[in-house]
């Protein structure tokens, strides 16, 4: 068995040590149950080190030219040469517990995939964490994935189309209802693991107002999901403050 774990990275010099040294510690549950793994980084198009940064580090490195968070994941797992993959965020540091739990799964045979719930780094304002805790609750309710940790049999992710270009933001959620499908099809399940949190950034709560986020959320509600396919509307994950 092997496990890819692939990290799309778009200017992500400053975080990307940190958390592609949680992956390293975090992969020894693989490595416990005698399975490989390797870690695949995606170079979104950035203006700085973080190609240097992911090689230093030893993973495998693939560059997309067009800034896309589901282009770079899809071509970071073109690259991967893993039974099953797992997709974490480059501002993200997912524990040895969470890797556990997800090979678990994968060694019990009765889900194709699926997501974890999310914990905002200490210090982040209690609105967001309420924030973060709505969205936990939704997520394991309707089995929709966060885009920070996703883990998928890569033949049904294959199957499932990937993220693929059509969204600028929320790709993961039509990726789980894709995955979804997937599953009921082959008599598995889609899971939300909920018992060890990965650890992600709330840097979005510091570099932008409230007015901002609110109004990319209003746009998204509004439309139904149709802004996501706009790259304008979807500016918080692609104008590059950091």
């Amino acid at each position: 068995m092997r496990v890819s774990v692939v990290l799309p990275a778009f200017n992500e010099a400053k975080l990307l040590p940190a958390a592609l040294a949680a992956v390293k510690a975090a992969a020894a549950a693989f490595a416990a149950r005698g399975w490989e793994w390797e870690c695949v980084v995606c170079d979104n198009n950035s203006t700085d080190a973080t190609a240097a940064v992911a090689r230093a580090a030893g993973a495998t490195v693939v560059f997309e030219p067009v800034n896309q968070i589901g282009r770079a994941r899809d071509a970071g797992a073109r690259v991967a040469r893993g039974e099953w993959l797992v997709f974490i965020d480059a501002d993200s540091t997912p524990s040895a517990e969470l890797f556990a739990a997800i090979a678990d799964r994968i060694a019990e045979g009765r889900a194709l995939g699926g997501g974890s719930t999310v914990e905002l780094e200490p210090g982040t304002p209690r609105f967001a964490r309420m924030v973060c805790g709505l969205w936990n609750l939704w997520s394991r309710l309707a089995g929709w994935a966060a885009g920070s940790c996703v883990w998928v049999e890569a033949a049904a992710f294959r199957e499932a189309g990937g993220f693929g270009t059509e969204h600028y933001a929320g790709e993961e959620v039509f990726l789980s209802r894709r995955l979804q499908a997937v599953a009921r099809h082959r008599g598995l399940r889609f899971e939300i693991l909920s018992a060890h949190p990965l650890l992600t950034s709330s840097r979005k709560v510091r570099l932008y107002t409230v007015g901002e986020a609110l109004r990319f959320f209003f746009r998204m509600a509004f439309s139904f999901g149709r802004a996501s396919r706009r790259a304008d509307v979807c500016h918080l994950w692609y104008d590059g403050r950091r």
